[in-house]
């Protein structure tokens, strides 16, 4: 009977330790996003970035919302990542003087892309 119950205490602890390794965090970068090949590049890239779980990007907000497992990756490593394909990432939103100087006329669409692992 008590050799059960060691088995059944064992069994219960691993989905909690298992569950412990993993570290969830989601961080939103500020990203110039011109257009859908932008958009591409970073889910192309950033998305096998290792410790990455899921990527969100918004033309419109101008932002890429990462979700990745920080005992695999952080932020600044995330962010040289970004540096890497051209493409500069802050956790603070830019100026909005900047972002008038981004603006243009252009015929692309503006769509939220999502990409899950």
């Amino acid at each position: 009977m008590k050799r059960l119950l060691t088995i059944l205490l064992l069994a219960l602890s691993c989905p909690i330790m298992m569950q412990a390794k993993a570290d969830k965090q989601t961080v939103v970068f500020y990203v110039y996003l011109h257009c859908d090949a932008c958009v591409d590049k970073v889910m192309k890239n950033i998305a096998f970035e290792k410790g990455v779980k899921d990527i969100v990007c918004s033309i419109e907000d101008q932002t890429v919302t990462v979700t990745y497992d920080a005992t695999k990756t952080d932020i600044p490593t995330l962010q040289k990542a970004f540096e890497k394909i051209g493409k500069p990432a802050t956790t603070t939103p830019p100026d909005p003087a900047q972002k008038d100087a981004h603006d243009h006329d252009h015929d692309h669409e503006h769509h939220q892309h999502h990409h899950e692992h």
